[in-house]
Order: structure tokens, then C-alpha cells, then sequence
């Protein structure tokens, strides 16, 4: 990975506010305080509106490769639905025979989108209560996707904030799979929605990460050992736009070689 971690700017308090064009942010003085982390990945700038028009839909042959293979390199992606545009900072990769995976299952009616064609979405309902957005992965039938864990908000930050009933600039707004889903308006409906099809939700391509952390999944003792301890969880290093626990993270070149399962 080639991309520099930029440091957002440090701006003065004024007594009187400059106006804010609606979805903007204010700037990073003006919220948090001394020593808060930034608020949006140091890869682009909150409400860059530039960055998602010039930016090009990723094609389907990106997404025909191996799950694990998938999940790093979506890191810094963009997804896109009409305004709102997210920053892929967080991924976990559910391969076929991953007793982890909902493709465990074989083909049912909930499962059956994880066995598509690589490239489409695959959104399911977790506890009742949070839509989950998943990218297929690999060729059809082969029943892997990348679960999308967390994100920052790069675009059409009131209705992100609106959708998830937070006015918040925090990474909690978007660091979890839920508040992802929520934050986009998806429903199981967008199940196998082609993703490299210009309108609806697209991604679109990013920068890539100076560095990247990697660990053990999260939520799945149900799993076997081996893959509850396999390192298939991805996060930006140096985002606070990262779900928690954090402390399972580690810099990707000290456990590579556990990537060869």
C-alpha cells in the first residue's frame, strides 16, 4: 500500500461561525476537543464532494477473487447511494467452508445472494433489528462475501445523521456493520444488487491505505477454534472509524504469515 496518512488542519475558534452548506461539516475545531481523534479517515476529507464524482465504478472482475483477497483491497473504496457516501475502513472476509460463514448453511432463501456472482451486495437481518451489508465475493456457488464492519462519512452527512437519528460527528455514527446499513437505507431488498452497475448502491473506487491492521473476527464463538482465530478481520490503521474491540488489531506484516491457512 503507496497512500500517505494525512493529518486534518487545525483551525482557529472565531467568535462568529462561518455558514455551512447543508451536509458540511464544521470544521474539526469546532467539535471534539484537544487531543480527540480525527473525525473521518486521514484518506479523504468529510463531504468531498470531488472525490465520488471523478471516482470510477469498480467492475465486477474486482470482486471474482477469493474473499480474503477481497476484504484488504476494499479497504479505502467508496460506496455510494444518491448522496450519501461512505469510506470503507473496517471489512471481515467469510470464505467457502468457513464455519463462520452463512454459506455454512448451503443454499436457503437467505442465504441463497452469498452464492451469486462476486460483485453483488448481500444485506441480511441481524437480531431483528440491523440490515448488514455484504459484498459476494469469487465466482457463483462458491458462497463467500466481505461483511463492510465500518465506515466514514464522506458525503450527504445530514441524511446519514437523519437515518440513523444521531447528530453526531463521532466515529460512533458509523463504526459498526449496523450503523452502516442504517446509514445507507438498506433492507434485504438490496440482496444481489449488482454493485458495479452505475445507479442504486455502487462502489467506487479509492485510495489505498498506507497500512492496514488485521485480526480475529468479531461475534462468531459459534465458530470452530480454527476460525474464530483466523486473522480475517481488515481495518485502516490510524482511522478512528473502527468498531470495537481495537485491541485484537494488529499491524498486518506481524501476522501474515497466519493468512496462509
Amino acid at each position: 500500500m503507496t497512500a500517505e496518512s494525512k493529518a486534518f488542519p487545525r483551525f482557529k475558534r472565531t467568535a462568529r461561525k462561518a455558514k455551512k452548506k447543508p451536509g458540511a461539516l464544521p470544521a474539526i475545531a469546532d467539535v471534539g476537543g484537544v487531543g480527540d481523534p480525527p473525525l473521518a479517515s486521514p484518506l479523504l476529507r468529510i463531504n468531498d464532494s470531488s472525490c465520488s464524482t471523478a471516482a470510477a465504478i469498480l467492475p465486477q472482475s474486482f470482486y471474482l477473487i477469493d474473499a480474503l483477497d477481497l476484504a484488504p483491497r476494499l479497504l479505502g473504496k467508496l460506496l455510494r447511494r444518491d448522496e450519501v457516501v461512505l469510506q470503507i475502513t473496517e471489512v471481515e472476509a467469510y470464505r467457502p467452508n468457513d464455519s463462520a460463514c452463512h454459506g455454512r448453511f448451503g443454499i436457503t432463501q437467505r442465504t441463497a445472494p452469498v452464492f451469486g456472482l462476486g460483485g453483488q451486495a448481500y444485506v441480511y437481518l441481524c437480531y431483528g433489528l440491523h440490515m448488514m451489508l455484504n459484498i459476494v465475493a469469487d465466482k457463483e456457488g462458491a458462497g463467500a462475501a466481505v461483511l463492510i464492519r465500518s465506515c466514514a462519512p464522506i458525503g450527504g452527512l445530514d441524511t446519514i445523521m437523519q437515518r440513523r437519528g444521531q447528530e453526531t460527528l463521532k466515529p460512533a455514527l458509523l463504526n459498526g456493520p449496523g450503523k452502516v446499513g442504517q446509514a445507507l437505507g438498506l433492507s434485504t431488498s438490496w440482496s444481489n444488487h449488482p454493485l458495479y452497475i452505475p445507479g442504486g448502491l455502487e462502489v467506487l473506487d479509492g485510495p489505498k491505505p498506507g497500512n492496514i491492521l488485521v485480526g480475529p473476527r468479531v461475534g462468531i464463538d459459534y465458530a470452530l477454534p480454527e476460525h474464530v482465530a483466523a486473522p480475517w478481520r481488515f481495518a485502516i490503521a490510524g482511522s478512528p472509524w473502527i468498531s470495537a474491540p481495537k485491541n485484537t488489531l494488529k499491524p498486518q506484516n506481524q501476522i501474515e504469515q497466519q493468512l496462509l491457512f
